[in-house]
């Protein structure tokens, strides 16, 4: 949520590194976005606009703002609505400081009380607006704009990511708490961010800040602590490629990313499986062997960690799985207990939030996420990498095809069992997530239901989940009204709302008990009338009851929830788009919720 992009040192072409910038954390949402640029003994110059930035650009045209050194920011409304005047950069009464901002200040209304008291002028309705008059109040004081902007700093509570520039300084300061920064090093300028892909056309080489951490950029980069004592940060390198975060000829982000599934898959596997042997490597992570696992995610990473509860009950290792919202009035861990944060951004503030608590409550705790360097893995015990590559489309396709991979061998290598049935499988995976990919009938099911008013997604077992997730990425790209059931709960209640024109997807695979009971499920759906979609692999005689077949190989169960969403992810999407949706930025949404 909210993007922020920072640049020191680009003798020219400081407005166009911002605004490319911007555009690379478009995925995160925004609804209004603005730039502020300044430079030695010149004063600030800034523009910002709500809509996209592509209004930021016209905004821009025929306007002359120079500078070497500047923000931007990409907003998501919280305080106030999206306006041009709520947009951020925000700016002092004098127009001699501009801040950019990501997070809630908890206390913006007694400090802008303050502010207002002492003849302060305020133009929004932000919280974020306060920074910049606690900053022009501090400089009166006679400090220079760095010790002014530490003053400012901490009188603030809340999550924040705070970037500042002071008119006639070529200078940017930089702060955060709870709220991700990262600093990007080239060769002859510096750059800061929410998130590297805005600078990552520049440099590979990246520094990650720390809560409480305050950063300085100028012809140097200074980090220190928040009494002042300089900290020494590692510099790391980032092992992606800019291309990576392309359409690569793709109509879309989230069709690229789902056709990336195959690799996406190979490079979480990769080094990890011994298919000779029948056994799981995953790394030096100790000797783990919890006797109780929770996992606390939200949104489609949950739908992730129900799937992953069920391996280890499945291994005889008691396991759950939490709204990581919800977790702190859960059930605290007990014994040995490992509490699992599963986050792909690793900067989910929900699931961070449930991390700390399981830590002040003595868990030990694990992230598993996609993103080196995040909080969730710098603060976790330890780190389980899924390595699906950057993904810039709001809904989430090829990571959670990889956390579902990277989570399977989580269970193999802590929870025990026989590893050498599941291990062919997942040497398979990628090339069966092809399979699906080039032979699916997708788009006619998607012509043939556009128009439906609801969709049910059901399953059981391990394609539970997948029916939760099904449903999620139908709600989330389409704007339609999708639910997901486990199948046997359909006749509890969901049952009254199916009728002739609700057509209900049915994940059902293999021929055991759970797939016997959920094709009686679908005779019940089908004695009212309502149309069947079958994914399945052919195995339980389904297709026999359904209107419509979606087709994956035969495999092993778990592996099977995989592809069958594969094939759920292209429902929705081919809807979303014979529907003109927005499918890479849905409305009201943001990749990465960096809020509670």
């Amino acid at each position: 949520m909210c993007g922020i992009i920072g640049c020191v040192g680009r003798d020219d072409g400081t407005l166009e590194t911002l605004v490319h910038g911007l555009s690379k954390l478009e995925y995160r949402g925004y609804d209004s976005a603005g730039v502020a640029l300044t430079g030695p003994g010149t004063g600030l110059d800034i523009c910002k606009r709500a809509g996209e930035i592509d209004d930021l650009r016209d905004g821009l045209a025929g306007r002359t703002l120079s500078g070497t050194v500047g923000v931007g920011h990409t907003r998501w409304s919280t305080h106030g609505p999206p306006t041009d005047e709520n947009a951020h950069p925000h700016m002092d009464c004098a127009g001699n400081v501009a801040v950019v901002h990501n997070g809630i200040i908890e206390n913006y209304q007694p400090l802008r009380d303050e502010l207002t008291r002492a003849g302060h002028t305020f133009t929004s309705d932000t919280d974020t607006e306060v920074v910049p008059h606690l900053i022009e109040d501090a400089l009166e004081g006679g400090p220079d704009p760095e010790e002014a902007v530490r003053t400012a700093i901490s009188r603030l509570d809340g999550s924040y990511a705070i970037a500042a520039v002071v008119a006639g300084h070529e200078v940017v300061f930089a702060a955060r708490n709870d709220s991700p920064l990262v600093l990007g090093i080239g060769d002859d300028a510096l750059y800061l961010a929410s998130d590297v892909p805005a600078f990552r056309d520049y440099t590979d080489r990246v520094i990650y800040l720390d809560d409480g951490e305050f950063a300085r950029l100028d012809g140097a980069w200074t980090v220190t602590d928040a009494e002042g004592t300089v900290v020494e940060k590692p510099v790391d390198t980032v092992d992606w490629d800019p291309e990576e975060t392309g359409k690569s000829g793709y109509d879309h982000y989230m069709l690229k990313e789902i056709h990336e599934q195959p690799r996406a898959l190979r490079q979480c596997l990769r080094g990890r499986v011994d298919e000779l042997g029948g056994a799981v490597d995953i790394g030096d992570l100790g000797d783990l062997s919890p006797t109780g696992v929770q996992f606390v995610a939200c949104g489609t990473s949950y739908h992730a960690g129900l799937y992953a509860a069920g391996l280890f009950r499945a291994a005889g290792v008691p396991a759950q799985a939490f709204l990581a919202s919800e977790y702190a009035s859960g059930v605290p861990p007990t014994g040995d207990a490992l509490v699992v944060g599963i986050t792909q951004s690793g900067e989910t503030a929900d699931t961070l939030s449930a991390l700390r608590e399981a830590r002040r409550r003595g868990a030990r705790t694990m992230a598993v996420t996609n993103t080196v360097g995040s909080t969730a893995a710098r603060e976790c015990d330890h780190a389980f990498y899924i390595r699906a590559g950057p993904e810039i489309g709001v809904a989430a396709t090829k990571t959670f095809a990889s956390q579902l991979a990277a989570l399977n061998l989580l269970a193999l290598a802590t929870a025990g069992g026989d590893a050498r049935d599941i291990v062919p499988a997942l040497r398979d995976l990628p090339g069966d997530v092809q399979a699906v990919l080039d032979d699916s009938t997708a788009p006619a099911v998607a012509e043939t239901y556009e128009d439906a008013p609801a969709y049910f997604f059901i399953g059981r077992g391990l394609h539970y989940p997948v029916a939760l997730e099904g449903a999620l990425k139908m709600k989330e790209i389409t704007y339609k009204h999708a639910e997901g059931f486990a199948a046997g709960e359909l006749k509890h209640g969901p049952l009254a709302l199916v009728t002739e024109n609700t057509p209900v997807f049915a994940v059902v695979t293999g021929d055991g008990e759970l797939a016997r009971k959920t094709v009686g499920n679908v005779k019940e759906v089908e004695a009212r009338n309502a149309p069947v979609v079958a994914v399945t692999d052919g195995a339980s005689d389904v297709e026999r009851y359904a209107d419509h077949v979606l087709e994956i190989p035969e495999t092993h169960p778990r592996a099977a929830s995989v592809l069958a969403n594969v094939q759920l992810q292209l429902v929705s999407y081919h809807v979303a788009a014979r529907l003109g949706r927005s499918i890479d930025k849905p409305r009201n949404l943001a990749k990465s919720v960096t809020v509670e």
